[in-house]
């Protein structure tokens, strides 16, 4: 029980430090000093101090938005396993509660930006929904080759000891659905090719479109929810990369925290090598990781 409680504070205090390793990788490859690593730790308490302004045009709806929107995550947290420990919350099919808390949690940011009644800020909500319809399916893909190869539904045993026994002959499959999984994590946390959290050019924002109002308090609980998202996707990724089931919790978090690292680290290699996409290629990188999901798919039901 212990261990499982442990990764509710894991998750709350390291999530922040994923997006300041990002951009520390980014400044390097760029030639520059960057900001710190934990400069999101400092955006966030001073964001905190402040105080929020709302516009007279906007309801109880963009003011709940952050708040909900946070809520999701944080119970969204609950059902990943860290380390290979079983989850804080899990139960069969949870998979499908997992997915449709990030879903909530896009849905409710969504309505907070159309009540603003800014049609620039609707121009980003379209986006967000639109490419959604592309991300999601293939999160479900995933989970369904997952479901397939574990013979479970729920993610603590899809992600913990069920996966470092899966047989060989899912190997195949086990890779593909890795990889679309790396997309889906850039497209689901707003990251480059197709995405680019850093820009403020109206025409290629997506994510950032939707947020521009909110200040103070709110923006905080955004920031933090978007790395507590990012921390959930990457952690999974994680746990397929290297299933942690040795017994020894120091070595499992050892070995999680060590592929977390890495991964983040390759996150903001692929941010360094890579420009943005253009606007309508997008869809087209996330249709072709839903077509790899699929193909994985099928290798793993043969």
């Amino acid at each position: 029980m212990l261990i499982k409680m442990i990764s509710i504070p894991v998750t709350l205090a390291f999530a922040p430090l994923l997006p300041g390793l990002i951009n520390k990788i980014k400044a390097v490859f760029a030639g520059r000093q960057g900001p710190p690593v934990l400069q999101l730790y400092f955006d966030l308490f001073k964001l905190l101090k402040k105080g929020a302004v709302y516009s007279t045009t906007t309801t109880w709806v963009f003011r709940a938005g952050p708040i909900v929107s946070l809520a999701c995550l944080l119970l969204a947290s609950l059902f990943v396993p860290l380390a290979g420990a079983y989850s804080p919350l899990s139960f069969p099919g949870d998979v499908v509660a997992f997915a449709y808390l990030l879903g909530m949690a896009r849905f409710i940011t969504v309505l907070a930006a159309l009540d603003t009644g800014s049609s620039f800020e609707g121009m980003g909500a379209s986006r967000e929904v639109t490419f959604s319809i592309l991300a999601e399916p293939t999160l479900f893909i995933i989970f369904i080759v997952l479901v397939r190869c574990t013979g479970s539904m729920s993610l603590s045993t899809m992600f913990g000891q069920a996966v470092s026994r899966m047989p060989m002959k899912f190997a195949a499959s086990l890779a593909l659905i890795v990889f679309s999984l790396f997309i889906v994590c850039l497209a689901e946390n707003s990251r480059i090719p197709v995405d680019d959290p850093a820009t403020h050019l109206e025409l290629t924002m997506i994510h950032e479109v939707m947020v521009l109002d909110h200040g103070g308090p709110d923006l905080a609980f955004i920031l933090y929810g978007a790395s507590i998202k990012l921390f959930l996707l990457v952690a999974l990724m994680a746990h397929l990369i290297l299933p942690m089931d040795s017994g020894d919790p120091v070595r499992d978090w050892t070995y999680f925290g060590a592929t977390v690292a890495v991964l983040t680290i390759v996150i903001g290699m692929v941010e360094s090598g890579m420009a943005r996409l253009r606007m309508i290629r997008v869809p087209r990188l996330l249709t072709a990781a839903c077509m790899i999901a699929i193909v994985g798919m099928i290798l793993g039901m043969r």
